[in-house]
C-alpha cells in the first residue's frame, strides 16, 4: 500500500480505537455482507474516521487508497449500503459491516465483487487442485479464469 489515509486523532471512542490493529497505513479491511442472506458483497478499507462515519451515519464510508479520499457508498452510483450492524473480528484487525445493499456492490456493476472468478466451486474440492486449472471452476460459464474473459 503506497497511499496513506490522513493521520489525526481518532474520532472513535477510546475503548474502540485502542483495540484496533491497523495496517502501517492506518487502515482496516472492511467486509460488506448482505445482512439477511449472508452474501459477501465487497471489501473496502476504513481508517478511524471512515469507521466513525459508518457508525454514526448509518451509511458505509470507505477510504479510497487510489483517490486518497473518503467515499460514501452510493453517493455517485446510487447503490447504497445501509448499515445494519458493525463488528470487529477476534483480532480487531478486520471490520464486518452487515448492510442492506441497494443495487450493485461492485464498481463493475455486479451485485458482488466475488462472483466472477470462482477459483474453487462448492463440491469440487480436491478435483481442481493442479497448477493451471484453478480458473476452470467458474460459475459464469466462460471457464477460462482469464481477467476480462466475461466482459
Amino acid at each position: 500500500m503506497t497511499s496513506s489515509s490522513p493521520r489525526r486523532p481518532s474520532p472513535l471512542a477510546p475503548e474502540i480505537a485502542d483495540r484496533l490493529k491497523r495496517s502501517a497505513d492506518g487502515l482496516l479491511p472492511a467486509i460488506a455482507q448482505q445482512y439477511d442472506t449472508g452474501e459477501v458483497l465487497m471489501l473496502g478499507w476504513m481508517d478511524d474516521e471512515a469507521l466513525h462515519r459508518t457508525l454514526t451515519t448509518g451509511r458505509c464510508t470507505y477510504w479510497s487508497r487510489s483517490r486518497r479520499e473518503y467515499w460514501v457508498k452510493g453517493d455517485t452510483s446510487g447503490h447504497f449500503q445501509w448499515v445494519k450492524s458493525v463488528a470487529l473480528d477476534c483480532d480487531a484487525d478486520t471490520v464486518l459491516v452487515k448492510v442492506d445493499q441497494v443495487g450493485a456492490a461492485c464498481h463493475t456493476g455486479a451485485r458482488t465483487c466475488f462472483d466472477a472468478d470462482v477459483l474453487l466451486a462448492e463440491g469440487t474440492a480436491g478435483t481442481a487442485g493442479t497448477a493451471g486449472t484453478a480458473g476452470t471452476a467458474r460459475t459464469d460459464g466462460t471457464g477460462t479464469g482469464a481477467p476480462g474473459a466475461d466482459q
